[in-house]
């Protein structure tokens, strides 16, 4: 049941470096990007122009986009959560989008001071817009195994938010693990129970690795039929607002993963692994990921 190719969504550009305590500065990131374009990636998402109110670490969105390397047959999608933030990615050229919800209530109040119904609303708009326009939405759904703030998260919720929005346009849906709680039966149900309303081609997963069990998640869904896996080299990411949960599965340790198995991802891990090295440096952190620090002799 093992897939022969399989596409890692590179999240670290956006999903890792939001949750940096520090600003990054824009050339580290567009060179950042740059290096994960030569490592063969398919999938890179490059950054979010949500309001620099709310995640200053992104507020140079503009300057990033403009200033990378965009290589042919390289998808550079953007977050965006409004009307306001989809104009200012379209003006940048940004040509696939990502918008974002929770499967849990309390999660979505916390996180957005909205309703998960609320939040589907205000980004509609977005929807209609990206589908009158020709541009690819992916559709986020966190929270999918365990919330910080009430716990487990029944399996029909995480149904009916990524069925909704399937139907409204969004194009692929990463069902997200924020807290990294989950584990390979778990993973595997919730997988098999969200494929019965949204086509499992239509489905990603996005893994934290809290719990060291982001791996053996992967492998079970993709047992279960997914062929997309969201990663972030080096590891980095987190939840901000779930004490504890550590940053996204490393890329490194990912491609690593898929190719001891034979399944194609069309990576060069030698130069992942040389970028995760980097990233470390500039962020002035370890690595998470095992493989990068077993080939540098750390």
């Amino acid at each position: 049941m093992l897939p022969n190719h399989v596409r890692i969504v590179e999240v670290g550009a956006r999903d890792g470096l939001q949750n940096e305590k520090t600003i990054i500065p824009t050339a580290t990131k567009i060179e950042l990007i740059d290096r994960l374009s030569a490592c063969g990636l398919q999938t890179i998402e490059a950054t979010s122009f949500v309001s620099p109110k709310w995640v200053p670490q992104l507020a140079d969105a503009e300057e990033v986009y403009a200033g990378i390397s965009r290589e042919p047959g390289v998808d550079y999608p953007a977050l965006v959560p409004n009307m306001r933030g989809y104009d200012r990615a379209r003006a940048a050229g940004v040509t696939s989008i990502a918008v974002f919800t929770a499967a849990s209530e309390a999660f979505n109040q916390k996180n957005i001071n909205a309703s998960i119904d609320e939040s589907i609303e205000r980004f509609r708009p977005v929807l209609e817009r990206a589908r009158a326009e020709g541009v690819r939405v992916r559709g986020y759904v966190s929270t999918v195994l365990g919330c910080p703030y009430q716990g487990d998260v029944p399996v029909s919720d995480v149904v009916r938010v990524s069925k909704r929005l399937y139907e409204l346009g969004c194009d692929e849906i990463s069902l997200g693990d924020t807290i990294g709680v989950g584990t390979p039966v778990k993973a595997r149900a919730m997988l098999h129970a969200v494929s019965h309303e949204v086509p499992m081609k239509a489905l990603a997963v996005h893994f934290h690795d809290t719990y060291d069990q982001a791996l053996a998640n992967i492998l079970m869904c993709l047992e279960e039929g997914v062929r997309v896996v969201d990663s972030s080299v080096s590891g980095t990411g987190g939840c901000p607002y779930a004490k504890g949960a550590t940053g996204n599965v490393a890329s490194e340790d990912v491609a690593y993963m898929l190719q001891g198995m034979g399944i194609e991802t069309g990576v060069d891990l030698d130069k992942l692994v040389e970028t995760g090295w980097w990233l470390a440096k500039q962020l002035g952190k370890p690595t998470s990921s095992r493989v990068t620090r077993a080939r540098m002799g750390e």
